[in-house]
Protein backbone atom coordinates (compact mmCIF):
# COMPACT_ATOMS: atom_id res chain seq x y z
CA UNK A 1 0.00 0.00 0.00
CA UNK A 2 1.21 3.51 -0.81
CA UNK A 3 1.04 6.40 1.63
CA UNK A 4 -1.60 8.11 -0.52
CA UNK A 5 -4.13 5.34 0.22
CA UNK A 6 -3.69 5.56 3.99
CA UNK A 7 -6.84 6.90 5.64
CA UNK A 8 -6.45 5.95 9.32
CA UNK A 9 -3.35 5.16 11.38
CA UNK A 10 -3.54 3.97 15.00
CA UNK A 11 -0.16 4.01 16.71
CA UNK A 12 0.71 2.67 20.17
CA UNK A 13 -2.83 2.88 21.54
CA UNK A 14 -3.43 1.99 25.18
CA UNK A 15 -6.64 2.36 27.19
CA UNK A 16 -7.23 1.94 30.93
CA UNK A 17 -10.57 2.42 32.66
CA UNK A 18 -10.49 3.84 36.19
CA UNK A 19 -13.37 2.78 38.46
CA UNK A 20 -13.65 5.84 40.69
CA UNK A 21 -16.64 4.46 42.61
CA UNK A 22 -14.61 1.35 43.50
CA UNK A 23 -11.59 2.95 45.07
CA UNK A 24 -9.89 3.99 41.85
CA UNK A 25 -9.22 0.45 40.61
CA UNK A 26 -7.69 0.56 37.13
CA UNK A 27 -8.62 -2.00 34.48
CA UNK A 28 -6.31 -2.08 31.43
CA UNK A 29 -8.29 -2.84 28.26
CA UNK A 30 -5.61 -2.90 25.55
CA UNK A 31 -1.97 -1.93 25.37
CA UNK A 32 0.27 -0.58 22.59
CA UNK A 33 -1.99 -1.44 19.63
CA UNK A 34 -1.01 -0.26 16.14
CA UNK A 35 -2.67 -0.83 12.76
CA UNK A 36 -3.66 1.02 9.58
CA UNK A 37 -6.74 1.30 7.38
CA UNK A 38 -6.39 2.02 3.66
CA UNK A 39 -8.74 3.21 0.97
CA UNK A 40 -10.77 0.42 -0.60
CA UNK A 41 -10.04 -2.13 2.12
CA UNK A 42 -11.83 -3.44 5.20
CA UNK A 43 -10.00 -4.23 8.45
CA UNK A 44 -11.85 -6.70 10.70
CA UNK A 45 -11.11 -6.42 14.41
CA UNK A 46 -10.92 -9.92 15.84
CA UNK A 47 -10.35 -11.38 19.29
CA UNK A 48 -12.22 -13.00 22.18
CA UNK A 49 -15.19 -11.37 23.87
CA UNK A 50 -13.93 -8.75 26.31
CA UNK A 51 -10.66 -8.16 24.47
CA UNK A 52 -11.55 -4.51 23.89
CA UNK A 53 -12.74 -4.47 20.28
CA UNK A 54 -15.72 -2.18 20.92
CA UNK A 55 -13.62 0.07 23.14
CA UNK A 56 -11.06 0.33 20.35
CA UNK A 57 -13.73 1.18 17.79
CA UNK A 58 -15.20 3.86 20.09
CA UNK A 59 -11.71 5.28 20.52
CA UNK A 60 -11.33 5.47 16.75
CA UNK A 61 -14.57 7.49 16.65
CA UNK A 62 -13.45 9.83 19.41
CA UNK A 63 -15.90 8.64 22.06
CA UNK A 64 -13.05 7.42 24.28
CA UNK A 65 -9.73 9.18 24.72
CA UNK A 66 -6.77 6.77 24.65
CA UNK A 67 -4.37 6.95 27.57
CA UNK A 68 -1.44 6.86 25.17
CA UNK A 69 -0.82 6.70 21.45
CA UNK A 70 -2.19 8.46 18.39
CA UNK A 71 -5.19 8.06 16.07
CA UNK A 72 -4.40 9.93 12.87
CA UNK A 73 -7.27 10.50 10.46
CA UNK A 74 -6.86 11.77 6.90
CA UNK A 75 -9.26 14.75 6.82
CA UNK A 76 -9.67 17.38 4.12
CA UNK A 77 -6.11 18.18 2.98
CA UNK A 78 -4.26 17.06 6.11
CA UNK A 79 -4.29 14.86 9.19
CA UNK A 80 -6.13 15.14 12.51
CA UNK A 81 -5.00 13.24 15.61
CA UNK A 82 -8.08 12.23 17.60
CA UNK A 83 -5.91 11.81 20.69
CA UNK A 84 -5.55 15.58 20.97
CA UNK A 85 -8.24 16.97 18.65
CA UNK A 86 -10.51 19.80 19.74
CA UNK A 87 -14.27 19.06 20.02
CA UNK A 88 -15.02 21.19 16.93
CA UNK A 89 -12.43 19.20 14.95
CA UNK A 90 -14.06 15.92 15.99
CA UNK A 91 -17.49 17.21 14.95
CA UNK A 92 -16.10 18.28 11.57
CA UNK A 93 -14.47 14.86 11.13
CA UNK A 94 -17.75 13.10 11.85
CA UNK A 95 -19.67 15.32 9.48
CA UNK A 96 -17.42 14.93 6.45
CA UNK A 97 -14.91 12.09 6.90
CA UNK A 98 -15.65 9.57 9.66
CA UNK A 99 -18.87 7.56 9.69
CA UNK A 100 -20.00 5.07 12.32
CA UNK A 101 -22.59 2.30 12.46
CA UNK A 102 -23.05 1.36 16.11
CA UNK A 103 -24.87 -1.63 17.55
CA UNK A 104 -27.74 0.58 18.70
CA UNK A 105 -29.71 3.28 16.89
CA UNK A 106 -29.58 6.65 18.59
CA UNK A 107 -32.07 9.07 17.07
CA UNK A 108 -34.06 12.12 18.08
CA UNK A 109 -37.53 11.03 19.27
CA UNK A 110 -40.44 11.56 16.87
CA UNK A 111 -38.13 12.00 13.84
CA UNK A 112 -39.13 9.68 11.00
CA UNK A 113 -36.89 6.85 9.80
CA UNK A 114 -36.55 8.56 6.41
CA UNK A 115 -35.32 11.78 8.05
CA UNK A 116 -32.95 9.88 10.37
CA UNK A 117 -31.25 8.35 7.33
CA UNK A 118 -31.23 11.60 5.32
CA UNK A 119 -29.90 13.77 8.17
CA UNK A 120 -26.12 13.23 7.64
CA UNK A 121 -26.54 14.15 3.98
CA UNK A 122 -28.46 17.32 4.82
CA UNK A 123 -25.78 18.21 7.39
CA UNK A 124 -23.21 18.58 4.59
CA UNK A 125 -25.50 20.63 2.37
CA UNK A 126 -27.10 17.99 0.15
CA UNK A 127 -30.30 18.88 -1.68
CA UNK A 128 -33.27 17.80 0.43
CA UNK A 129 -34.98 15.82 -2.34
CA UNK A 130 -31.74 14.02 -3.25
CA UNK A 131 -31.05 13.24 0.41
CA UNK A 132 -34.52 11.80 0.95
CA UNK A 133 -34.31 9.83 -2.30
CA UNK A 134 -31.00 8.33 -1.19
CA UNK A 135 -32.54 7.47 2.18
CA UNK A 136 -35.54 5.83 0.51
CA UNK A 137 -33.25 3.83 -1.80
CA UNK A 138 -31.30 2.39 1.13
CA UNK A 139 -34.36 1.62 3.24
CA UNK A 140 -35.89 -0.19 0.27
CA UNK A 141 -32.69 -2.17 -0.31
CA UNK A 142 -32.66 -3.16 3.35
CA UNK A 143 -36.26 -4.35 3.05
CA UNK A 144 -37.78 -1.94 5.55
CA UNK A 145 -41.49 -1.71 4.66
CA UNK A 146 -42.41 1.66 3.14
CA UNK A 147 -45.26 2.02 5.63
CA UNK A 148 -42.60 2.48 8.34
CA UNK A 149 -40.53 5.15 6.61
CA UNK A 150 -42.50 8.09 8.01
CA UNK A 151 -42.67 6.65 11.53
CA UNK A 152 -40.20 7.23 14.36
CA UNK A 153 -37.85 4.21 14.62
CA UNK A 154 -38.08 4.20 18.44
CA UNK A 155 -41.17 2.03 18.00
CA UNK A 156 -39.47 -0.46 15.64
CA UNK A 157 -38.16 -3.94 16.40
CA UNK A 158 -34.44 -4.42 16.98
CA UNK A 159 -33.88 -5.70 13.45
CA UNK A 160 -35.84 -2.81 11.93
CA UNK A 161 -33.88 -0.28 13.96
CA UNK A 162 -30.62 -1.86 12.87
CA UNK A 163 -31.61 -1.52 9.23
CA UNK A 164 -32.25 2.20 9.76
CA UNK A 165 -28.90 2.40 11.53
CA UNK A 166 -27.08 0.75 8.63
CA UNK A 167 -28.85 2.93 6.06
CA UNK A 168 -27.87 6.08 7.94
CA UNK A 169 -24.21 5.01 8.08
CA UNK A 170 -24.00 4.19 4.38
CA UNK A 171 -26.07 7.15 3.12
CA UNK A 172 -23.05 9.47 2.73
CA UNK A 173 -19.92 8.19 1.05
CA UNK A 174 -17.62 8.66 4.04
CA UNK A 175 -13.89 8.25 3.34
CA UNK A 176 -13.71 6.18 6.57
CA UNK A 177 -16.51 4.05 8.01
CA UNK A 178 -16.49 2.24 11.36
CA UNK A 179 -18.84 -0.72 11.76
CA UNK A 180 -19.74 -2.23 15.13
CA UNK A 181 -21.62 -5.47 14.42
CA UNK A 182 -23.57 -4.03 11.47
CA UNK A 183 -25.37 -7.34 10.82
CA UNK A 184 -26.47 -7.92 14.42
CA UNK A 185 -30.23 -8.66 14.57
CA UNK A 186 -30.44 -9.04 10.79
CA UNK A 187 -31.73 -12.04 8.87
CA UNK A 188 -29.76 -13.73 6.11
CA UNK A 189 -31.35 -11.65 3.34
CA UNK A 190 -30.40 -8.35 4.94
CA UNK A 191 -26.95 -9.60 5.93
CA UNK A 192 -26.32 -10.10 2.21
CA UNK A 193 -27.42 -6.51 1.54
CA UNK A 194 -24.92 -5.24 4.12
CA UNK A 195 -22.17 -7.30 2.49
CA UNK A 196 -23.10 -5.69 -0.85
CA UNK A 197 -23.04 -2.18 0.69
CA UNK A 198 -19.58 -2.81 2.14
CA UNK A 199 -18.31 -4.05 -1.23
CA UNK A 200 -19.73 -0.97 -2.96
CA UNK A 201 -18.11 1.32 -0.38
CA UNK A 202 -14.73 -0.35 -0.89
CA UNK A 203 -15.10 0.11 -4.64
CA UNK A 204 -15.62 3.86 -4.04
CA UNK A 205 -12.42 4.03 -1.97
CA UNK A 206 -13.82 3.95 1.55
CA UNK A 207 -11.56 2.57 4.29
CA UNK A 208 -13.59 0.40 6.67
CA UNK A 209 -12.84 -0.90 10.16
CA UNK A 210 -15.36 -3.25 11.70
CA UNK A 211 -16.31 -5.88 14.24
CA UNK A 212 -18.02 -8.90 12.67
CA UNK A 213 -18.85 -11.77 15.01
CA UNK A 214 -20.62 -13.51 12.13
CA UNK A 215 -17.77 -15.50 10.58
CA UNK A 216 -19.52 -15.74 7.21
CA UNK A 217 -19.86 -11.95 7.02
CA UNK A 218 -16.25 -11.42 8.14
CA UNK A 219 -14.95 -13.82 5.51
CA UNK A 220 -16.98 -12.02 2.83
CA UNK A 221 -15.88 -8.46 3.63
CA UNK A 222 -12.49 -8.48 5.39
CA UNK A 223 -9.31 -7.75 3.45
CA UNK A 224 -7.22 -7.60 6.62
CA UNK A 225 -7.73 -8.97 10.13
CA UNK A 226 -6.30 -7.25 13.19
CA UNK A 227 -6.23 -9.37 16.35
CA UNK A 228 -7.06 -7.40 19.50
CA UNK A 229 -5.31 -9.24 22.32
CA UNK A 230 -7.00 -9.31 25.71
CA UNK A 231 -5.14 -7.40 28.40
CA UNK A 232 -7.06 -7.86 31.64
CA UNK A 233 -4.66 -7.35 34.50
CA UNK A 234 -6.33 -5.28 37.22
CA UNK A 235 -4.22 -2.59 38.86
CA UNK A 236 -5.09 -1.25 42.30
Amino acid sequence: MTATTLRLSAQGLSKIFTLHVQGGVKIPVFHNLSFEAHAGRCVALAGPSGAGKSTLLRSLYGNYLPDSGHIKIRHRSGWVDLANALPREILDLRRYTLGHVSQFLRAVPRVSALDVVAEPLLAVGADEDKARNRAAELLERLNLPERLWNLAPATFSGGEQQRVNVARGFAPSYPILLLDEPTASLDAKNRRVVIELIAESKAKGTALVGIFHDQEVRDAVADDVFEVESFKETVA
